[in-house]
């Protein structure tokens, strides 16, 4: 593919367009919940036990002491100022072994999340990162999907309200092509190659054999190249239980997505075999709009259920007595974010 064809393929689909592009002709909505609520950030009331309601700046390790430990992967967090030597007991400590994941302790759309191999690369990590981090077991669970739940206080059950099955973002050989022209002849993956060829240096020269697959991004963020696809008709009584049971031992979990990698659909019904990779509160997206096949339309209609919910249990929570974000802190938050993803994007 050459320059002009990537760009008129961003315009053309509209899961590339830029964040502000998508949401800006929303904002009379979000306006309209606001002043209902008489406050822009309601939001941090859905989610009493997250700092800011996890729209953002919340701590990833906060959240994972929330969920009962056997769901999710063993985890740690590591202070930046630690030696590496003090970092690889904590982490043996802990059960960990290489490879491992690296991801910062607040941080946003997979940015600077890697896949650690030895020692030298984790060094490296906190190099680079400069800041506190998290050390986690790596789940080589295959598949991936992002759950979106919603709970109202006044309920003991919730709903899954969307499903979205993650493709990594990958090439396969043809015995003649290197990882490199791989990559080019697809616009998901092009749109990646300055992070690839910074990740992978000279092995992009690599011509991999026929039917051979190479993982380029083995993580489920389309930020970074993940194929998105809508499977919310998988939604089932027995996924809503599972959930359901998961969810409602989270305190003060209402609103948001979860994360999980799991071996078979049908194990995952059972309970078993899977992971929370995460889960995101108020600022989560419902992703299953990602999906190539869904119309700008559809995806706004999405993101104005999933805003009613939110508006509903803020209010709710706040009737009981749980706060709203105040102007001031709302406004320190998003810059606060803001200065994050600048320092992040290109870790």
């Amino acid at each position: 593919m050459n320059y002009l064809q990537l760009k008129l393929h961003k315009l053309l689909n509209w899961e590339y367009w830029p964040f502000t592009v998508v949401y800006y002709p929303l904002f009379p909505v979000w306006i309209y919940y606001a002043f209902k609520a008489r406050s822009l950030f309601f939001f941090n009331a859905a989610n009493p036990s997250i700092k800011n309601g996890g729209m953002a700046m919340e701590s990833k390790m906060e959240i994972y002491d929330l969920i009962p430990a056997q769901y999710i992967p063993k985890t740690i967090l590591v202070n930046n100022k630690d030696d590496i030597d003090s970092i690889l007991k904590k982490v043996s400590s802990a059960g960990i072994s290489f490879p491992l994941i690296a991801k910062p302790d607040i941080g946003l759309k997979a940015f600077a999340v890697d896949k650690i191999q030895d020692r030298q690369e984790l060094a490296a990590y906190q190099n680079r990162l400069g800041k506190d981090f998290l050390v986690q077991e790596l789940i080589t669970y295959p598949n991936e999907i992002g759950v979106f739940y919603v709970r109202f206080p006044n309920q003991n059950q919730g709903k899954i309200t969307g499903i979205v099955s993650k493709e990594f973002l990958s090439v396969t050989g043809n015995g003649t092509d290197t990882i490199v022209q791989l990559i080019k002849n697809s616009a998901r993956s092009y749109f990646q190659l300055p992070a690839l060829q910074k990740k992978y240096g000279s092995y992009l020269d690599t011509i991999l054999s026929s039917g051979v697959e190479f993982i380029l991004v083995p993580y489920g963020s389309h930020t970074r190249g993940a194929k998105f696809i809508d499977v919310s008709y998988q939604i089932n009584d027995r996924l809503l239980k599972i959930i359901d049971d998961i969810c409602t031992q989270v305190d003060g979990f209402h609103f948001g997505r979860l994360d999980i990698r799991y071996n078979t659909f049908s194990e995952l019904l059972e309970g078993i075999n899977f992971s929370i990779i995460e889960i995101n509160g108020a600022g989560s997206e419902p992703t299953h709009i990602y999906d190539p096949n869904h119309s700008i339309f559809f995806a706004w209609k999405e993101i104005i259920r999933h805003w009613k919910y939110l508006y509903q249990i803020s209010e709710m929570n706040f009737n009981k007595g749980h706060p709203y974000l105040s102007y001031k802190n709302g406004r320190k938050m998003l810059r606060a974010n803001n200065d994050l993803e600048k320092q992040l994007k290109y870790i």
